[in-house]
């Protein structure tokens, strides 16, 4: 059926409620309200306010309280309600949540799913906009996924619930109006850690992941039409990175642009550009380079289409690729 990005993820939160007593929801306003993107719509009212918790404005709280219900069996799902918000929490996440398999040598678990909305796009500014992915995909002993589409929405979020890890899962919260066909019983079309790749190409390669997939997609069209053929990759999983996927594609354009909202400096860019350099040096024909937003706060709304990489921004980098 066509769905919004939104709606499946709604769905797949629903059905991980139905298939497991154990799984909870806890948030700020996400019982009455159904969240601030109303990915939680209906869920209270259907399961009850024990199952779907409206929790204090306390992300270290969130997260805490789901560390220890974690211990106790159960399988929480913390929404926290912007990227912005989730700094209170660090020290719960790095310190406890990420820690706890190693720390008793596999012994005990913390099924935690994370779900945070991120990036920017939709006019908002600095807290509400940001894309603090690489703090969470540098620290060991935690998943990081991004769906870009409704489909990977709604498969991903059932993944993570049902994974023994911690799951930070990152939501593009520009894409929640996306639209696009998903089959609710279909299986997963690939592994939870698996990328994947959107559109074949020969002259290089565009490695995106969350909001910026369907930004890279549209550079392809446009490179289509001027006659260079670009290969599209969705990342998905943030870490672990599916390296062999974007290994084999560099190595049959020889051309690698890495696209990601956030800061280009320490970004996931710079770890994905190391690895490739390494992995493809003999086949790369010019240096990867990097797309990303500026070494700057997040900017006001009106100058936040400045910040974001937009097609243009892709399509420059890849020319520079190509003239090389």
């Amino acid at each position: 059926m066509i769905t919004t990005f939104a709606n499946a993820l709604n769905t797949g939160l629903r059905r991980a409620l139905e298939d497991d007593p154990k799984v909870v929801l806890m948030g700020e306003d996400i019982g009455k309200l159904g969240g601030v993107f109303r990915v939680t719509d209906t869920l209270q009212k259907d399961f009850g306010d024990n199952r779907v918790v409206d929790t204090p404005l306390a992300e270290s709280g969130i997260v805490g309280t789901a560390f220890g219900m974690a211990l106790r069996g159960y399988r929480p799902v913390c929404e926290i309600q912007f990227d912005g918000f989730v700094y209170p929490a660090f020290d719960q996440i790095v310190s406890q949540v990420a820690k706890i398999h190693y720390r008793t040598k596999g012994k005990v678990i913390a099924p935690i799913t994370i779900r945070i909305p991120f990036g920017g796009g939709i006019g908002s500014v600095e807290h509400h906009s940001e894309s603090p992915e690489v703090y969470f995909a540098h620290t060991a002993g935690l998943r990081v996924v991004s769906p870009s589409n409704p489909a990977d929405a709604y498969h991903l979020v059932r993944q993570a619930i049902a994974l023994d890890d911690p799951v930070i899962f990152f939501e593009p919260k520009r894409r929640y109006w996306d639209r696009a066909d998903v089959d609710f019983d279909a299986p997963p079309e690939l592994p939870m850690n698996r990328a994947r790749v959107c559109v074949t190409g020969e002259d290089a390669t565009v490695v995106a992941y969350g909001g910026t997939v369907a930004t890279a997609l549209t550079a392809a069209k446009i490179a289509a039409e001027e006659g260079h053929s670009l290969e599209v990759i969705d990342l998905r999983s943030l870490a672990p990175i599916d390296f062999d996927t974007v290994e084999a594609s560099v190595g049959k354009t020889g051309r690698l642009v890495v696209v990601h909202e956030a800061p280009v400096f320490a970004g996931l860019g710079a770890e994905i550009a190391a690895r490739i350099t390494e992995r493809c040096f003999y086949h790369l024909e010019s240096p990867v380079l990097r797309v990303g937003g500026f070494d700057i706060p997040y900017p006001p709304a009106k100058l936040e289409k400045h910040h974001l990489p937009d097609a243009d921004r892709i399509l420059a980098a890849v020319d520079r690729s190509l003239a090389a």
